[in-house]
């Protein structure tokens, strides 16, 4: 339960709540493949926690968070679908280096956004692009097969083909990487082996620990969150190297 207390709380704040829980699960010996079916639906309610918690944010921009939570809700589910289909090796290769380029794209956002405006001669962006459609529907899908780093991916995402308030982006981002979360739960339910026990255990502190880190992320300044989110990206990629994740 402590475990999905600070996943909540990394689910809300930085968007790599993988990188507490899932190696709490494989050191007591759940098969990973079990662990992450288990901590997929286990942290459903961490989304749920989070999207409470940014209701002010989300109220901003509801089309915005509509549109980008039924995009990666599908994307979600094939993600699911790849996961009980292909071998883990797949994505292992890339989604270290993949998470380290997001890391970059965070850091450089501010500046690259603005250079980006200057190039189109200015405007507001508060629709997605085809572009960013597309990169909504690949981080959605990376999130329903693995996770980890899912939220590091859609804040780059969105942070750069939107000029919306970054605390919205964060806002977007827990809600639209719990979407992935239900819809690949419920392809894993019907079809794949849970350990209910991890669930239950993961939910009950997943859904406070993800609204206690929405309220604490709205309130960092927008330099502060994005440190934050890159120092945890980095933490993550590391860890999938060393293959703790």
């Amino acid at each position: 339960m402590l475990a999905g207390f600070g996943a909540g709380i990394l689910t809300s704040s930085v968007g790599v709540a993988s990188l507490l829980s899932f190696p709490v699960l494989l050191a007591v010996g759940i098969p990973p493949v079990v662990a992450n079916v288990s901590n997929t639906i286990g942290l459903i309610p961490a989304g749920i926690g989070g999207a409470v918690g940014f209701r002010d944010e989300l109220r901003e921009e509801p089309a915005l968070t509509r549109r980008v939570v039924v995009l990666t809700g599908i994307a979600g589910a094939a993600g699911a679908v790849l996961l009980l289909a292909l071998p883990e090796t797949v994505f292992e290769a890339i989604v270290p280096w993949l998470i380290l380029g997001t890391c970059l794209l965070v850091g450089v956002q501010p500046r690259l956004s603005s250079w980006l405006a200057a190039r189109r001669g200015g405007g507001q962006r508060y629709a997605l692009s085809p572009t960013t459609t597309v990169f909504v529907l690949l981080t959605g899908l990376y999130g329903g097969y693995f996770g980890a780093g899912a939220g590091v991916l859609m804040i780059a995402v969105l942070a750069l083909g939107l000029d919306v308030a970054f605390r919205v982006i964060a806002a977007i981002r827990t809600t639209s990487v719990m979407a992935a979360n239900v819809v690949a739960g419920l392809v894993f339910a019907a079809v794949a082996h849970v350990d209910w026990l991890v669930v239950v255990l993961l939910a009950g502190g997943s859904m406070v620990g993800g609204y206690v880190g929405a309220r604490v992320a709205r309130r960092l300044p927008a330099t502060l969150l994005r440190t934050l989110i890159v120092v945890a990206g980095v933490v993550a990629a590391a860890l999938l190297w060393t293959g703790t994740v």
